[in-house]
């Protein structure tokens, strides 16, 4: 693997009596996003500030693109901090600033910034996310989901190769916390920063992370892709997946993904046992990731979670259906070959009532796409193997404008 762009080697940090980073090692690579999890209070926003150099380690040491930060010179310190940005856990905007002024900070801090450059920049970034019209506003005139938004512009303004997300969703309802993660997800893609983000949001944060690390006890306990951690037998992770687990998936109000798993499981017993016949479907909305640029990252969540709920007004009561990413949307459907799945589903995404999923202004401006990809389960069949089928369509492929 590549050399990490951070590395944190056996970083301490106390508080007094208390020991908070007993001994992290991490690595950070670049152009992915790094979610870090685990218990409140356990170290985590701290972590992220030892990053950034808001703290400094009591012992160890942390390392940008190979070289220790200990023994770099001020200049490169410089260098380097000018490389990196912060979202801080309340946006930390400045109320008697307008949200021009607020984005336009850290380009005012620097004195040699000509002001017709720091103007193009804001607007820029505004245009970028979709605010230019409350430019002249104040933060208390604005929503809290705005808000995050505006810490994000301020965050990008400068243009940075890394940018630390500390709680990004606090205090957002299921809907705009989604947004906010599509909306991290999307910029990361369309700008390519580095992104570290300390978070709760599980499982929905692991569907734009790329790596995982899991702090416990101070340290890091695990560090590897979302699906290895929730595949994972460790007693410790799974005591923590657990005692976070919801009754239900909090945006779409479907199954969770460890209870699809669990059905599954006692789908594929039913197989080997009786040959009870049963199907996997993953629903995928192909250009979701395309709405926000029509009507917002809210309204792209929002068509997820009332195409979740059309989707499982329609299919039968003993098909079970959980969100597996950001677009998509995975069912098991018991007692059901290939061909009558397809059949079904046919069926599903054709009597679907279009406006329970979008409105009208929406649907004048795009269609959406659906496609659902069906395989029939066998004994050596994984879920697996459906996320790989979803990849490339074939002769069981269903696909479904809705408009």
């Amino acid at each position: 693997m590549d050399q990490p762009i951070i590395e944190l080697k056996n970083v301490k940090k106390s508080f007094g009596e208390s020991l908070v980073l007993k001994g992290v090692n991490l690595s950070i690579y670049k152009g992915q996003i790094t979610t870090v999890i685990g218990k409140s209070g356990g170290g985590k926003s701290v972590l992220l500030k030892n990053i950034i150099g808001l703290l400094t380690p009591d012992e160890g040491e942390i390392l940008f693109e190979g070289k220790a930060k200990s023994s770099m010179t001020k200049a490169e310190k410089q260098a380097w901090r000018r490389r990196i940005s912060y979202v801080f856990q309340g946006t930390a905007l400045f109320d008697s600033m307008t949200i021009f002024e607020n984005i336009a900070l850290p380009l005012s801090e620097k004195r040699r910034t000509p002001k017709d450059k720091i103007r193009l920049a804001v607007m820029e970034r505004m245009e970028q996310l979709d605010i230019t019209s409350i430019a002249d506003k104040y933060p208390s005139q604005i929503s809290g989901g705005m808000k995050k938004r505006v810490g994000l512009a301020r965050a990008l303004v400068t243009g940075p190769e890394i940018v630390l997300f500390d709680e990004p969703t606090t205090g957002l309802d299921p809907i705009r916390k989604s947004a906010v993660l599509a909306m991290i997800s999307d910029y990361q893609k369309r700008f390519g920063f580095t992104g570290v983000v300390v978070s709760h949001e599980i499982p929905d944060i692991f569907f734009i992370s790329q790596r995982v690390a899991m702090l416990n006890d101070g340290m890091v306990h695990f560090e590897g892709s979302p699906d290895a951690l929730q595949a994972s037998g460790d007693p410790t992770i799974q005591r923590f997946l657990r005692g976070i687990e919801t009754p239900h998936d909090n945006l779409t109000e479907l199954s969770t993904r460890a209870q699809i798993q669990h059905r599954y499981h006692a789908e594929m017993d039913q197989l080997t046992r009786h040959e009870t016949a049963f199907s996997l479907a993953m629903f995928t909305i192909e250009n979701l990731a395309s709405v926000p640029d029509h009507a917002g990252h809210v309204t792209g969540q929002t068509v997820l979670r009332n195409f979740a709920q059309e989707l499982k007004r329609h299919l039968r009561p003993s098909d079970t259906c959980a969100r597996f990413g950001m677009d998509r949307i995975l069912a098991v459907l018991p007692n059901t070959g290939q061909d009558e799945a397809k059949g079904l589903l046919s069926h599903v995404l054709s009597v679907m009532d279009k406006s329970r999923i979008v409105d009208s202004d929406m649907a004048k401006a795009m269609c959406l796409s659906v496609r659902a990809d069906v395989v029939q389960a066998t004994e050596e069949s994984t879920i697996q193997d459906i996320l790989a089928s979803a990849e490339s369509a074939g002769p069981h492929t269903v696909v479904q404008s809705v408009c």
